[in-house]
């Protein structure tokens, strides 16, 4: 790696786009949580931890993942997870996050919508306090239909948290069309939050398509198997529609055999807005840091080119123009 590169990712102020909550807790907080709930088969030592997080397929992923989500229940753990997340963002120069939360898979093992924005409220306090600004993207797990839809408006449209800046769609995609999801995702819109569905992940091009089709998506997570689809590709770079890609992620639940082999520098060449993401970054063993280094790598980028991945991060992000137009100052000092 460029010692140029890895200089300056160590010295300019990023932001992250796409990281879910549970997949950000460390694995000793996934450990103390699970030694206080050994019935739910989530072991309590880092080294099976590791073991556990080795994904045979993204529908192993989404079960591992239901499992560790279900060690949360209380207030406390929220907040305990998402202040460990702010600590891993804080030594990476990281300064503004938004964390995709899933209530309905909360609420389904008994943590209140209160208790849940109560333990987000003291984490983003504790990350505040760390400085790093945080943000709640509210995601509906797309798996379980119309009842966790519902489930999740409510929470969001009537009892939002602060600091919530959009809906999104994430879960299994095979098998779940992104269009019976339309009605929610206009209801965000009239009330003010954007859309970032997931597409393009589990799925081919025909998720994307339908997302960007019926959703009207902000940005679009992860998105990248629209490489098989050249129209697709195209219209994406037309619109300026920026994708959440984590490509580590995608390598660790099978969606694409290496990081060689990852289409990202192939989408960045094709001029769609490629923004960079750690997703589940304790799941994967990654860092955003590291997803950087791995898309520099992919891509064949210098430190020009890693700046405008960082600036296209902060111009996608639900942060307010003046925020925006200060960070990016900041992105071209570093360079």
């Amino acid at each position: 790696m460029d010692p140029d590169i890895d200089r300056f990712l160590a010295a300019v102020p990023k932001v992250e786009l796409h990281l879910h909550l549970v997949g950000s807790a460390s694995p000793e907080t996934v450990a103390a949580l699970a030694a206080r709930h050994p019935d739910h088969g989530v072991p309590s030592s880092e080294a099976e931890l590791a073991e556990l997080f080795r994904f045979r397929d993204f529908g192993h992923f989404i079960a591992v993942y239901q499992r560790v989500n279900d060690l949360v229940t209380t207030a406390e753990d929220v907040a305990l997870i998402v202040d460990g997340c702010a600590a891993d963002l804080a030594g990476q120069s990281v300064v503004y996050a938004e964390l995709t939360v899933t209530p309905y898979m909360h609420e389904r093992v008994g943590l209140t919508h209160r208790e849940l924005a109560s333990g987000l409220a003291e984490g983003r306090a504790r990350a505040a306090a760390r400085g790093v600004d945080l943000a709640w993207i509210y995601d509906i797990p797309g798996q379980y239909g119309e009842e966790a839809t519902r489930a999740t408006l409510r929470d969001a449209l009537d009892d939002p948290p602060d600091g919530l800046v959009a809906l999104g769609l994430a879960g299994a995609e095979a098998g779940i069309d992104r269009a019976a999801f339309a009605p929610a995702f206009a209801a965000a819109r009239a009330a003010g939050l954007p859309g970032v569905p997931h597409a393009g992940e589990g799925e081919g091009p025909a998720s994307v398509w339908a997302a960007v089709r019926y959703l009207q998506p902000a940005r679009i997570g992860h998105g990248i198997r629209a490489i098989e689809d050249p129209g697709l590709v195209a219209h994406l770079a037309e619109a300026a529609i920026p994708l959440e890609v984590c490509p580590t992620s995608n390598v660790c639940t099978r969606v694409v055999p290496s990081l060689a082999e990852h289409p990202v520098g192939k989408l960045i060449e094709a001029g769609v807005v490629v923004t960079v993401n750690s997703d589940d970054p304790h799941m994967f063993a990654t860092t955003l840091t590291d997803e950087y280094r791995a898309v520099a790598e992919i891509a064949g980028l210098d430190v020009d080119g890693v700046a405008a991945l960082v600036a296209n991060g902060i111009a996608a992000a639900f942060l307010p123009a003046t925020r925006q137009r200060e960070l990016l100052s900041a992105v071209e000092a570093a360079v």
